[in-house]
C-alpha cells in the first residue's frame, strides 16, 4: 500500500510542474562580443618561439593558430599550434604579444 502511494505521489508531483514552456528572445548587435582580453603584467619577455610543422587543415573554413608562449604562474608555458574554426564570419586571429613588461593575450577580431 505504501509503495503504491509513494509511486502515485511521485507521478503527481513530477507532472505538476511539467507544462509547455515558451521562450522568445531578441538579440541586437554583433553575435559575438568584440574585445581583447585584459593584458597581464609579467616579469620577463617570453622565450623565442618554437617552430613547428603545420599539419594539413582538417577541413574547409579552418584557420591555423600558430603556437605561442603564455604566462603560467611564475613561468611561461608553450601552447602548440592548432587548427581552429573562427568564432564568426571574417574573424582574424591576433597573435599574443609582449610589449613593455605587459603580455597581451591572443584573440579573434573582425
Amino acid at each position: 500500500m505504501k509503495t503504491k502511494l509513494l509511486v502515485l505521489l511521485l507521478l503527481a508531483g513530477s507532472s505538476m510542474f511539467a507544462g509547455t514552456h515558451f521562450f522568445f528572445g531578441v538579440g541586437v548587435g554583433y553575435p559575438y562580443p568584440y574585445y581583447a582580453p585584459r593584458p597581464v603584467a609579467v616579469y620577463a619577455p617570453p622565450p623565442a618561439p618554437v617552430y613547428q610543422y603545420a599539419v594539413p587543415a582538417p577541413g574547409p573554413g579552418y584557420t591555423w593558430v600558430g603556437g605561442y608562449w603564455y604566462p603560467y604562474g611564475a613561468r611561461y608555458a608553450w601552447r602548440p599550434g592548432y587548427w581552429a574554426r573562427p568564432p564568426y564570419a571574417h574573424a582574424v586571429w591576433v597573435r599574443p604579444f609582449y610589449r613593455g613588461g605587459v603580455y597581451y593575450h591572443g584573440y579573434w577580431r573582425r
